[in-house]
């Protein structure tokens, strides 16, 4: 996990700094000198084997933002059509990437992993080890049981004591009324938010032939259907259903942004450093 979440982000970063896109820089400003309390993985040491003194890098972006990274891991999370990645694996390669970019901005960053609870927690830290601890744990996720995503977003918000910026991803294969609501809480407690919709290329164009029997992955209700014959219905109800979240979670000043697992996380990425640049 750490060398895809370093190879996704040094990738990005390296197109971003050939491109016009210069405020969302991420590399150290100047030097300053070591004070007691500061992260010893700032030290320099190349500097210090030249002047014999300790000094630290101050980034450009430095904050101290305390971000928390919410993954869903229900059941549905595990579905793999024709993309290569299962949409956890997508989402899991994700978070590790936004909590290798915000580690380099010398952010503190959070992860809860839940299905129809929350199953892994970890809290916001931004210490050498910390980046270490995320990327292990969100290689050892699996997909669980049934989604609830409300349920860790009404806890997250009650549990927060100051603003943060709270990155959502999911498959939102959920009522979108409770959905909703709970990032609207979150919002109006104070933080900010972001909202990634992972879905399978398969369940974004529905490219199926023929007779089939379609099971629903977390509750094994089954649907014999002719693919064709139920292929607008689906694309209707899908088009609703992300329609609604784009208008009603942008109305209330949260981002929301569809992906598809079968494309590459630079937009994923570059929604992330918009919202943290909108912070300021």
């Amino acid at each position: 996990m750490e060398l895809k979440a370093r190879t996704v982000v040094e990738g990005f970063l390296s197109g971003l700094h050939r491109s016009p896109l210069r405020g969302f820089s991420v590399e150290f400003a100047e030097y300053r000198q070591y004070l007691p309390g500061d992260d010893l993985t700032a030290i320099d040491w190349r500097v210090y084997a030249r002047s014999d003194r300790h000094y630290v890098k101050k980034f450009e972006e430095e904050t101290n933002l305390e971000c928390h990274v919410l993954l869903d891991v229900s059941a549905s999370m595990g579905y793999r059509g024709a993309a290569p990645l299962t949409k956890l694996e997508y989402a899991s390669v994700l978070a590790g990437a936004l909590a290798y970019l915000m580690h380099r901005q010398r952010d503190a960053t959070g992860l809860i992993a839940f299905d129809d609870r929350i199953t892994f927690r970890l809290p916001a830290g931004a210490r050498g080890g910390h980046l270490h601890a995320v990327l292990l744990a969100l290689e050892r996720l699996r997909a669980g049981r049934t989604s609830n995503v409300a349920q860790p977003l009404r806890q997250l918000a009650e549990a927060l004591v100051k603003r943060s910026l709270v990155v959502l991803i999911s498959d939102l294969l959920d009522e979108p009324g409770a959905i909703i609501k709970g990032l609207r809480h979150l919002k109006a407690r104070g933080s900010d938010v972001v909202v990634f919709q992972v879905l399978d290329p398969d369940e974004l164009t529905f490219p199926f032939q023929g007779a089939a029997n379609f099971r629903d992955v977390e509750t094994g209700e089954a649907v014999l259907a002719e693919s064709a014959a139920i292929r607008p219905a689906y694309l209707r109800e899908l088009a609703g259903l992300t329609g609604r979240f784009d208008r009603e979670l942008r109305g209330a000043g949260i981002d929301y942004l569809q992906l598809d697992t079968s494309k590459p996380l630079d937009l994923a990425l570059l929604a992330y450093l918009a919202s943290r640049q909108r912070r300021k």
